[in-house]
């Protein structure tokens, strides 16, 4: 790793908002921001030469600061794409936390045993297929279904993303993945559609069919048309996508997850207060029960089985 490598950030890249406020809702004791990046620093860990965009650094202590700010106890880090299969950052954070963060990784084929297992001991728990086609050139099915079937003998899942509209394309191949699959952001539903219309119930029908399948109800700010003060002043945002997040929510209590999606990489908009999203939480988990099944029972399971265990 070179200390002088540099890195120019994509044009019109919004830098993660550097001062959020302090939530009016009160996280329960334990709480895991379950989905989170971290981006280099790139003079630390330069990003992937076949990268789709360059961000701004986000490191694994501007990373704390925030679950620190915000109550959270614990971190999922997710491998970002603009770091490829280069999982040296993710785990660098993992291994920072004192046990406080697990990884999602990006592996490829030529993985070895070894390496995967080194990734295990780090805290890695998971590899995430990316199905976005903005963001990535896919990765052959064959390849991805044999990777799979590798990291089910560890006991990790896979974290897929994906659009609501390839759903339809995708689903042979998600339903046959041999272990827990995790989807991201409720698929990325179009909000602007009716919750009851083929799109969504479609996606509940995804989850209904196959207990294996859990969904992350995270990113009202990539998935709202009405934006960040909607109905009503800054607390109420992003309004139009709680009767999407509360119907995965109040129909799968169990297999729901929740996170910031820090630092927020390729919005165009606008660039979110991570209080005012911990604020969106309690509209889509009305009641202490979902709220602590989504933020602190449910990813403990999937991530520190050991502790749920004995907890």
């Amino acid at each position: 790793m070179s200390g002088t490598t540099t890195f120019t950030k994509t044009p019109d890249w919004l830098d993660w908002y550097a001062g959020p406020s302090t939530p009016a809702f009160r996280v329960p004791a334990g709480a895991v921001d379950a989905h989170c990046h971290v981006f280099g620093p790139g003079a630390q860990f330069p990003f992937a030469p076949e990268r789709k965009y360059t961000p701004c650094d986000a490191s694994k202590d501007q990373l704390f600061a925030l679950r620190d700010h915000l109550g959270f106890a614990r971190n999922v880090i997710v491998q970002a794409t603009c770091h490829g299969a280069d999982n040296r950052a993710m785990v660098d954070a993992c291994l920072a936390s004192q046990g406080r963060a697990r990884g999602v990784a990006t592996v490829r084929r030529s993985v070895t045993d070894a390496e995967l297992e080194q990734l295990h001991a780090a805290g890695v728990r998971g590899v995430r297929f990316n199905f976005v086609r903005r963001l990535v050139d896919f990765t052959p099915r064959d390849e991805l279904m044999e990777i799979a079937g590798r990291i089910a003998g560890l006991g990790w899942h896979v974290v897929i993303y994906f659009e609501a509209q390839d759903l339809p394309e995708l689903w042979d191949f998600f339903t046959a993945l041999p272990t827990t699959v995790v989807v991201d952001h409720m698929g990325r539903p179009d909000v602007a559609l009716p919750i009851d219309g083929p799109q969504f119930s479609l996606f509940l029908k995804f989850m209904h069919e196959h207990d294996n399948v859990w969904s992350k109800v995270s990113c009202p700010e990539r998935l709202s048309r009405a934006g960040p003060s909607a109905l009503g002043g800054e607390r109420n945002a992003y309004r139009d996508v709680v009767p999407f997040a509360r119907r995965v929510v109040e129909t799968f209590p169990d297999r729901v997850l929740w996170g910031t999606d820090w630092p927020h990489p390729n919005l165009k908009d606008h660039m979110p207060d991570d209080g005012l999203l911990v604020d969106f939480i309690p509209h889509i988990a009305v009641t202490s029960e979902l709220q602590r099944g989504l933020l602190v029972d449910n990813p403990m399971r999937l991530y520190w089985p050991e502790e749920s265990a004995r907890g």
